[in-house]
């Protein structure tokens, strides 16, 4: 037995190691706030972050994918007002507002909601965390928002199992999605999956139908495909000239379009992203910001 004159020797001892853990544990992870911001980050550590501004483009400037924004945008406010609405994939060519166009609809959206209701919560997942969707999924189904939950340039290469835990999430857990999360993709494949996957599944499978029909079925977990394809010159200077009239940048009519046009004939493409790239310049070589 501990004589009391041991105890008083290594009490204080005990309580200098227990300091010293108390400062070596890894601080606890700040409580779920969902009132802390209207857009948060799902990030490796499995816990949200709030984001206090989003980097957006205003819906009045996306242009040439007309088709693309009602669509979506008509989908986002079923789902605001509770009422049904379908997981999207945008997909199609580079730089033409695919991850734009999704930020802008919560964005008009919120901006059209009735006073007094919530707002709706957007979150944004990286393709790396794609396996820690259905914690996220977990974490969001006991909260009254409304969530739209998008990942950016989502695909899957070879050897990565990672997609089935999307096509779990989305349609095919025993819980199955909750009814206040939906779920945007953007890619550049329509698919999801590189043509070169597909075509080994078929080469090497024993029952290539079957192996292909297993990884092809994630994109139908989409009920919206919406495509966005290269722009035409028209729909080029469209842009330009939107984001100038937007931005107060004064540059002659023929001036603008003869220098827009040249932007885009050395990056060899023609797309919202290059628009916006030429504008950046032409600001800052007139000297002005883009607030």
């Amino acid at each position: 037995m501990t004589s009391p004159a041991t105890l008083d020797t290594l009490m204080p001892l005990l309580e200098r190691i227990a300091t010293a853990l108390e400062r070596a544990a890894p601080a606890a992870p700040p409580a779920f706030d969902p009132d802390a911001a209207d857009a948060f980050l799902w990030g490796p550590e499995r816990r949200l972050t709030p984001v206090p501004q989003v980097a957006r483009v205003e819906m009045g400037l996306l242009t040439g994918i007309d088709r693309a924004r009602d669509t979506l945008v008509e989908n986002t406010e079923r789902f605001a007002r509770g009422l049904p609405a379908n997981n999207a994939l945008l997909w199609g060519a580079r730089g033409m507002g695919k991850s734009s166009l999704v930020k802008a609809a919560h964005a008009e959206i919120n901006a059209r909601r009735p006073a007094g209701s919530r707002p709706m919560k957007l979150v944004e997942i990286h393709r790396e965390d794609i396996e820690a969707l259905p914690d996220l999924m977990a974490l969001l189904r006991p909260d009254p928002h409304r969530w739209l939950v998008y990942c950016d340039d989502l695909s899957f290469d070879a050897d990565d199992t990672s997609y089935k835990s999307l096509k779990t999430a989305l349609d095919g857990g025993i819980e199955g999605r909750p009814n206040n999360v939906l779920f945007y993709a953007t890619s550049n494949r329509r698919h999801l999956l590189a043509r070169d996957m597909l075509e080994n599944e078929r080469s090497t499978a024993i029952n290539p139908g079957e192996a292909v029909e297993e990884k092809v079925s994630l994109s139908d977990r989409f009920g919206l495909w919406l495509g966005f394809h290269k722009c035409s010159q028209d729909e080029y200077l469209a842009m330009i000239r939107a984001y100038a009239e937007r931005y107060g940048l004064a540059v002659p009519p023929e001036q603008l379009r003869a220098e827009c046009l040249e932007w885009a004939t050395t990056r060899g493409s023609r797309s919202g992203r290059t628009a916006f790239q030429f504008i950046q310049d032409l600001a800052g070589r007139l000297g002005k910001t883009l607030d």
